[in-house]
């Protein structure tokens, strides 16, 4: 099975990058994988990972996916919460 891998979104990509990176405080998306995987104690190098198990990958990828999602999720509550509350104020005067 192929994967899209890009975002819904258009042009969302850096913003999504911008996220990860914030996330795992790094100065450049690409080194959050790296420390995803120094954190999970997961031999991930620069350059060719062949010895790399899909398992691991996995784990790597889930865990900046899942910390993302997360997060965006929470942004979104927070959104919901301030209009729901700009709303009620608008109804009470």
């Amino acid at each position: 099975m192929s994967r899209n891998r890009r975002p819904l979104v258009p042009g969302s990509r850096e913003a999504l990058d911008l996220l990860k990176a914030r996330l795992q405080n790094v100065n450049k998306p690409e080194q959050a994988k790296y420390k995803v995987a120094d954190s999970l104690n997961i031999p991930l190098s620069h350059g060719y990972n062949g010895q790399l198990t899909s398992h691991d990958a996995g784990k790597i990828g889930g865990e900046l996916g899942g910390s993302m999602v997360k997060e965006l999720i929470r942004s979104a509550q927070i959104a919901l919460t301030a209009n729901d509350s700009a709303g009620e104020n608008k109804q009470t005067t």
